[in-house]
């Protein structure tokens, strides 16, 4: 389905910019619902810390198609897996689609905006587009709140905008430390089984190899008995 609206600007870009991980780079150009990427680590919470109306950020204006004093509907969360906050989200509609088109988007309260967003065929996304946000971007002061004194110079952030019968909804994730974190710790995890794993392997390819092998040669030499059917057991 195609979108009129584009999410991309001289900062917003859909190419995530080099030197980031592979990890950063997966989860910044990741489709479909990021609260569904985020329960595969983990049980999340959403926590509203403001519904409003206000003014668009100076960088939305041109992605929503609305002048910079249009007023709009506000709605931040923070996405938190096991207590801990990974992502602070910040989506923005016009102020007369929020009391029209997208008017559920004020009723949602806690629930995730992703049960409006990937449940109606008739909502269009435009491609993803990510950047760093240094502190002069108000994102990064939304974030911060999150994250306290351990704020970094740069955070990473994406985001995209969502049609609904010709209104846009735009959608910006800021991804904390504490998402980057984990997903190294997993990492580390995972490098370190599969090492035990393969050690285990080299000091025992014999033993390996000789039980697999018996296992055949028994499997063929005692068939099954059959019950009365003709099925085995």
């Amino acid at each position: 389905m195609s979108i009129r609206f584009d999410a991309a600007d001289a900062h917003w870009r859909v190419a995530p910019l080099p030197g980031l991980s592979a990890a950063q780079k997966d989860w910044l150009t990741r489709g479909g619902s990021l609260t569904a990427h985020l329960r595969a680590l983990g049980p999340v919470a959403v926590r509203v810390t403001r519904e409003c109306v206000a003014l668009p950020w100076a960088d939305e204006c041109a992605a929503l198609g609305i002048t910079p004093r249009a007023p709009v509907w506000v709605r931040e969360v923070v996405l938190s897996v096991n207590g801990v906050p990974f992502v602070a989200a910040h989506s923005v509609t016009p102020h007369a689609a929020s009391v029209g088109v997208w008017q559920a988007t004020r009723r949602l309260r806690t629930r995730p905006l992703a049960e409006l967003l990937y449940s109606d065929s008739s909502v269009a996304r435009s491609a993803l587009v990510s950047r760093k946000v240094t502190a002069r971007h108000p994102l990064y002061r939304l974030a911060a709140c999150e994250i306290g004194d351990v704020s970094p110079q740069v955070l990473l952030a994406r985001r995209s905008v969502f049609e609904r019968h010709r209104a846009p909804l735009m959608v910006t994730e800021c991804m904390l430390p504490a998402l980057w974190a984990h997903l190294a710790v997993s990492s580390e995890l995972r490098s370190s089984h599969e090492g035990v794993a393969s050690l285990a392997h080299a000091a025992h390819p014999r033993m390996r190899e000789h039980g697999r092998s018996l296992e055949h040669t028994a499997s063929r030499a005692h068939s099954a008995p059959r019950s009365s059917d003709g099925r085995g057991r």
